[in-house]
């Protein structure tokens, strides 16, 4: 199974390690999950989990970083001309659509209504 994380499933997951964006994470880090990512998404990920504001663990950061380019699949995705509400959001949605992947997101309404993007709640009751 593939997944797109978006970026507020990892914040989640390293600020609630009992939470389901965690229980998410650790598919991919148990080897039952493939995260997809991009250049772009990658890059979102790093401005974001760096932020001093959100207070993470630096070396927890780097190590869910480094994980994910060393065991993700990387892709390299087209513009998708769909109308989103969040330019930013575009990225996650047309490498999620590119991999054939689960797009698991806190904020669904964000994307277009499509069954492959679901919450953490939703994805792991697949």
């Amino acid at each position: 199974m593939r997944a797109v994380l978006d970026t507020n499933i990892l914040v989640s997951a390293l600020m609630t390690p009992t939470g389901n964006p965690a229980k998410v994470f650790k598919l991919f880090l148990d080897e039952a999950l493939t995260l997809v990512y991009s250049k772009g998404i990658l890059f979102e990920y790093v401005d974001v989990l760096y932020r001093a504001k959100l207070q993470l663990n630096a070396h927890d950061v780097e190590a869910v970083l480094n994980a994910i380019q060393r065991c993700g699949q990387f892709v390299i995705p087209s513009p998708s001309l769909i109308p989103m509400p969040d330019e930013d959001d575009r990225m996650f949605y047309g490498a999620a659509k590119l991999a054939n992947a689960h797009l698991v997101t806190g904020n669904a309404r964000h994307y277009p209504p499509e069954s492959w993007i679901l919450s953490p709640t939703e994805f792991l009751e697949l």
